[in-house]
């Protein structure tokens, strides 16, 4: 007799399976992706900038094989942007072309506003999409709170009205993650709405695990040494740390440059890899001495 399948196992399948797609799931990580698949709820990533919180819906799209559909948020994102647009260009030409044809203009404004010319957007995408998909809406905090509250209205009920066509529900309800950097607070409403997940930069040996994964054939003296820097600088005052994608950057250019030894000329030469602010970049010069014996320590 075949065993259960538990809880249990399946986040451990999900482990495995976020490896295989080159992102590295904690047990808190893995278990928000698997309740939010069986709970249907949206999954709110917030943490500092660069820890991972996009490429967490980016790599359980490549493990579930679910299409990625990304909205990026922004200030003055508005409903048109988000969920649909009519192709005005598309009508005229329409019209024009059946105004010489003698077309009535009933049977004319039936065709314009029909499925042929409508232009979905994200949200439209994700409800109307055959298969189910990834929802990302990406920086949530920075859109305004106007739009945040059209988005909670949507993600309660998965379902859109098109005056012009009716009422569109979702044929298969989408994976939705959202993430926040928060230079905002978010309202109390959308928070109860989603399951919360805080993903910070990793302890030591699990980012030494990411570079190992992500920098394929990387010496390990080398990968031990890159994260003693990066580290090191995470500590200093600085207005932008490196994320771990400028770490993996940084990585991967030294091993391309076949270099062993990090030293005080090499860390020079290649900090703009790690540091992109002037000021952080003359305060992390100052201390090259440091950071060259972070790297041999």
């Amino acid at each position: 007799m075949t065993a259960d399948v538990t809880g249990t196992d399946r986040i451990e399948h999900i482990k495995s399976g976020m490896k295989g797609a080159e992102y590295l799931c904690d047990d808190s990580i893995a278990t928000a992706l698997y309740l939010a698949g069986q709970l249907n709820k949206p999954i709110l990533a917030e943490g500092p900038a660069g820890v991972g919180k996009t490429d967490l819906a980016k790599a359980y799209s490549r493990f579930t094989g679910m299409p990625l559909i990304r909205l990026q948020c922004y200030e003055g994102l508005d409903e048109a942007k988000a969920l649909y647009e009519w192709n005005y260009k598309k009508q005229l030409l329409k019209i024009q072309a059946d105004r010489d044809e003698g077309t009535s203009w009933e049977q004319l404004e039936d065709d314009l506003f029909s499925d042929e010319f409508l232009l979905p957007r994200p949200l439209l995408k994700a409800i109307t999409n055959q298969d189910q998909s990834v929802l990302l809406v990406d920086e949530v905090d920075k859109a305004d709170v106007e739009f945040e509250a059209f988005l909670l209205e949507v993600l309660s009920d998965f379902q859109v009205s098109i005056p012009e066509l009716g009422t569109v529900k979702a044929t298969h309800l989408p994976f939705v993650v959202l993430t926040s950097n928060r230079t905002r607070d978010l309202s109390e409403a959308l928070r109860r709405r989603c399951l919360y997940l805080f993903i910070d930069f990793p302890d030591a040996a699990r980012e030494l695990e990411i570079i190992r994964l992500r920098v394929p054939g990387i010496n390990e003296e080398l990968a031990r040494r890159v994260l003693a820097v990066v580290r090191y600088i995470r500590q200093m005052d600085l207005k932008k740390v490196p994320s771990i994608s400028e770490t993996l950057d940084w990585a991967t250019a030294l091993a391309m440059l076949g270099r062993d030894v990090v030293d005080e000329n090499l860390i020079s030469k290649t900090l703009s890899l790690l540091v992109k602010e002037q000021k952080d970049l003359e305060k992390v010069q100052a201390n090259l001495k440091a950071l060259a014996r972070q790297a041999q320590d």
